[in-house]
């Protein structure tokens, strides 16, 4: 048997393991995949569930189980379906080598019976921790060459058929990984509670320059201008205001909104924050009181 006849049969035979923890997920619109986390709880992409999702069902090898939908989170693209049977066979087990670029991979997905498909991948990229435009942190940045459809929220795994994490579609339809640290960081949340709480101050903001008169007292070029402030919320308390130029938070710039929902994590809540800002030409620093965000 020559190379490429053994690493079909491989590939085939990883296929056919990852069946067993692969479901398509049915919710009125087109069919997903998602990934049998427990016998009674599957993982699937947040952003292919309709924000009234509530009554799902999944489907495997033929047999159809209804679900329910038992929490979201937009910021790490995670939901968690609760079957009302759980389903038997074998369940995944994390890959615990990192990938690599260039390294393979496989996308699994469920076809409308419930059946396993699967798809080659490479690797295209690999990076650090990042965090969301919703404000969650995704553990590592696993992005592969391959473009998803009805697999979207299935496993991906390695030729060694370790789990890798969970495919969902990213900007711009590049293909991305949720990771397995991020996949087993969120779950029991969700099903705790629902939802994944972050913190919150309350406040919109929009890049500025600084002028350059101030761009020596303040040391920054550039910040965040205070465009809204909810009511009651933790920032307009504290008293912070419209036109305000927020500089730093706890001695870190600001020069995109996105930095400041990175910075804060569910682990903030209830702490302080210094806000350092520039009003009226003054510099000055504000203690303001994270919050967690209200449900939506």
């Amino acid at each position: 048997m020559g190379i490429i006849d053994t690493l079909s049969t491989e590939l085939a035979d990883r296929t056919a393991q990852a069946a067993s923890f692969t479901v398509g997920i049915h919710s009125g619109q087109r069919p997903r995949s998602g990934i049998l986390w427990r016998p009674d709880v599957v993982v699937a992409s947040e952003q292919v569930l309709a924000e009234d999702a509530t009554e799902l069902s999944v489907i495997r090898g033929g047999t159809r189980i209804a679900a329910t939908l038992a929490g979201r989170d937009p910021g790490t693209n995670v939901a968690v379906l609760k079957l009302e049977t759980p389903l038997d066979g074998a369940l995944p087990h994390p890959e615990t080598e990192p990938p690599r670029a260039g390294s393979l991979a496989l996308l699994i997905g469920a076809d409308a019976s419930g059946g396993a498909t699967a798809r080659l991948a490479m690797v295209h990229e690999v990076g650090a921790a990042w965090h969301s435009m919703a404000g969650g942190r995704i553990d590592s940045f696993i992005r592969l060459d391959a473009r998803l459809a009805a697999d979207e929220g299935g496993p991906v795994i390695s030729l060694a058929g370790g789990l890798i994490g969970m495919s969902t579609s990213g900007p711009r339809r590049r293909t991305i990984v949720i990771p397995v640290a991020t996949l087993e960081r969120v779950v029991d949340p969700l099903l705790a509670d629902g939802r994944i709480a972050r913190g919150w101050l309350g406040i919109g903001l929009q890049p500025v320059m600084i002028p350059d008169s101030f761009r020596q007292s303040t040391g920054r070029d550039s910040g965040l201008m205070v465009v809204s402030l909810a009511d009651g919320a933790p920032a307009s308390n504290a008293g912070i205001l419209p036109g305000d130029i927020v500089l730093d938070i706890d001695g870190a710039a600001l020069s995109r909104p996105r930095a400041l929902t990175a910075s804060l994590g569910p682990d903030r809540i209830g702490q302080a924050v210094a806000l350092r800002l520039l009003r009226a030409g003054a510099v000055q620093t504000i203690a303001v009181t994270v919050a967690a965000r209200p449900a939506a």
